[in-house]
C-alpha cells in the first residue's frame, strides 16, 4: 500500500496515510476497517508490514500513520512500534500523527521519540462519548482510562481529542473532560455509515460546540456533523 494520499471522510488536514502495522483487536461495532474486510476484501490480519519499512515518507507531509488499525493496541509489540517510530525519524521535516484508544502505549513508547520529533507529532485519542461502555460494546479500553492519560501528558506535548463518531452524552461531563484534557484542538463528526448508534439531539452538539469555543479549544467539525445539526 506505501504512502497513500488521503481523501475521502479522513481529516482534511491530513495529506498522507501510512499502514505499516495492520490491524485491530476492538471490534468496535462503528469500524469502517471491518467494512472495508467486508466488502472489499482488505486483509485485517494483525501484523507488522516489513515493506512498509521501505517506503519514503518524503518531507512536508501529514501523515497519519496507522489509519487502518491501532498501532497502539495490546496485540501489538514494542518492537513493531520502535521499527516504525525509527522509520519516521528518517524523515523528520513531516509531521506525524498518531490515534489511538489505547493512550497508556504512548507513555511507555513514544515518549523518547519526541525529543527529536518534537513539534512534528500530535498524539490523538478517541472518545466518543462520556458514556461507554453503555452506549456500545467494545473490546477498548474505557474511556475513563483514555480520559485519565491523556490528562497525564504534560503541556508541551501536542495533543488532539476525535469525538466521531459523537454519541449521546452529558453536556457538563465532556465539556469538564475536553477543558481538563486540554488538547490542540477537538475533531468533531458524526456516523456516516449508518451503524444505528445512539446519537445526540442538535441541542447538545450546539452546546458542546459553544463551550468548547468559550474555553479556547480549536474545533473541527467534519461534514458529516450537519446531518445532527439540522
Amino acid at each position: 500500500m506505501g504512502l497513500t494520499k488521503s481523501k475521502g471522510n479522513m481529516y482534511p488536514w491530513v495529506t498522507h496515510t501510512w499502514n505499516p502495522i495492520k490491524g485491530c483487536g476492538y471490534a468496535c461495532p462503528y469500524c469502517y476497517v471491518k467494512s472495508m474486510k467486508e466488502r472489499y476484501g482488505y486483509d485485517n490480519t494483525v501484523r507488522l508490514d516489513e515493506k512498509e519499512l521501505s517506503t519514503n515518507l518524503g518531507k512536508d507531509r501529514t501523515i497519519f500513520v496507522g489509519s487502518m488499525g491501532d498501532m497502539w493496541g495490546p496485540w501489538v509489540s514494542t518492537a513493531w512500534i520502535k521499527a516504525v517510530m525509527n522509520h519516521c525519524l528518517k524523515f523528520p521535516l513531516n509531521h506525524y500523527v498518531f490515534q489511538t484508544k489505547n493512550p497508556s502505549r504512548y507513555q511507555s513508547v513514544i515518549f523518547r521519540y519526541l525529543h527529536h520529533l518534537k513539534e512534528k507529532v500530535i498524539l490523538g485519542t478517541t472518545i466518543e462519548t462520556d458514556q461507554y461502555p453503555n452506549s456500545f460494546e467494545s473490546n477498548a479500553p474505557s474511556i475513563e482510562s483514555r480520559y485519565n492519560w491523556m490528562t497525564r501528558f504534560p503541556a508541551w506535548i501536542q495533543k488532539f481529542v476525535t469525538i466521531e463518531p459523537i454519541m449521546d452524552f452529558r453536556v457538563k461531563t465532556l465539556i469538564d473532560m475536553m477543558r481538563n484534557i486540554r488538547p490542540n484542538f477537538v475533531a468533531i463528526g458524526a456516523d456516516s455509515k449508518g451503524h444505528g448508534l445512539i446519537e445526540p439531539p442538535r441541542e447538545k452538539v450546539e452546546k458542546l460546540i459553544d463551550a468548547l469555543g468559550e474555553e479556547g479549544i480549536e474545533i473541527r467539525q467534519k461534514k458529516n456533523l450537519d446531518r445532527l445539526k439540522k
